[in-house]
């Protein structure tokens, strides 16, 4: 199996922070033009792509926002005020390039602090707030920074590019949850010709409530939800084994539970036979924190049994994070396994 790393770079640039995925909608719908059998979107932003075979239905769900920064303020000396869009630890935000969707193009600008050297003591010695820290874009006054198509509202992300640092590693922003979102492509364009039943639901507003996916699970009318997630990779140093949720190069993580659901034991064990049965490697997300798409899911009418299955990244919600290319490959073919496998189950 060939990975594009093309299309994985494309996703990983886009920008698309939460309530604003229309870049990620447009890259999705042109992979998908004649893989699917129907593909809509509705009025919230959300992907919905069937393959109508026979079987039990089942929902493939990754999420198309990534963190990010909505503009809430505008000081008369030209610096922004922001808010974030999803969980930013304010220690990594500090000292950042971000890139604004303005009106009239994209701005670029610094997540700054007041100057380290003017810090007391104890001012050094704690992290800042989100109050303490500002967006500076080269503006000299409030009037300069409305003519440059930037005002309250305006949303934007950490201003970093994709890289591939070795044969099997790459950096990148967004990976949280575009990963997610090249994974299921694949699989699509791996099953076009098979009579499987699948609805794959690209959905929005992740990271900031599992909003998109109460939606597009509402609509699925599945038997069986698998979310595809990016999970944190704490194989680094200063975490103790035994907290190294996953790890780098190991496989795709299975989920048993996390705060948002605990994954049915039948989803566990097909997740499990399957990687055994293809000899693909996989490990179990260690630590029970986080929350996925599969939480809402699960809960939808009457109940759909859901998992989850991720790929180890390090440094997931910061401007860029490192995958194992290793990883999304035995992603790919564990969730392609795992579709056809469930598709048989009486």
């Amino acid at each position: 199996m060939e990975l594009d790393i093309s299309l994985l770079e494309r996703l990983s640039n886009a920008i698309a922070p939460s309530g604003y995925e229309g870049e990620v909608v447009r890259i999705i719908r042109e992979e998908l033009a004649g893989v699917v059998d129907e593909i809509h979107i509705d009025e919230f932003g959300n992907v919905l792509a069937f393959l109508n075979g026979s079987g039990p239905r089942i929902l493939l769900d990754a999420h198309t926002d990534e963190v990010s920064f909505l503009i809430t303020y505008i000081e008369e000396n030209g610096v922004l005020r922001f808010h974030t869009l999803g969980s930013i630890d304010p220690r990594v935000a500090y000292g950042q390039r971000v890139v604004l969707k303005g009106e009239k193009g994209l701005v670029r600008g610094f997540i700054g602090a007041k100057a380290p050297h003017l810090l007391k003591k104890e001012e050094l010695q704690k992290v800042p707030d989100y109050s303490e820290l500002f967006i500076d874009i080269g503006a000299e006054s409030k009037e300069e920074v409305l003519s440059m198509g930037i005002k309250p509202g305006t949303v934007g992300t950490f201003d970093s590019k994709f890289v591939r640092l070795t044969e099997n590693r790459i950096m990148g922003k967004a990976f949280d949850d575009r990963v997610g979102v090249f994974v299921i492509i694949s699989v699509l364009k791996m099953l076009k010709d098979s009579d499987v039943n699948v609805v794959a639901a690209f959905s929005t507003q992740e990271e900031v409530g599992l909003r998109g996916a109460r939606l597009t699970a509402w609509k699925s009318d599945a038997k069986y939800g698998l979310a595809l997630e990016c999970t944190a990779a704490s194989d680094v140093p200063g975490t103790p084994e035994h907290l190294y949720s996953t790890s780098l190069g190991k496989g795709p993580a299975i989920t048993i539970a996390d705060r948002s659901v605990i994954a049915h034991p039948k989803i566990v064990r097909l997740l499990i036979e399957t990687a055994e049965e293809n000899d693909i490697p996989y490990q179990f997300k260690s630590v029970v924190a986080g929350g996925t798409d599969a939480g809402v899911i699960s809960l939808t009418k009457g109940g759909i049994p859901s998992g989850v299955v991720s790929v180890p990244a390090r440094y997931i919600h910061g401007p860029a994070a490192i995958a194992d290319l290793r990883d999304i490959k035995n992603t790919i073919s564990l969730v392609y396994h795992f579709v056809k496998k469930i598709s048989r189950e009486k």
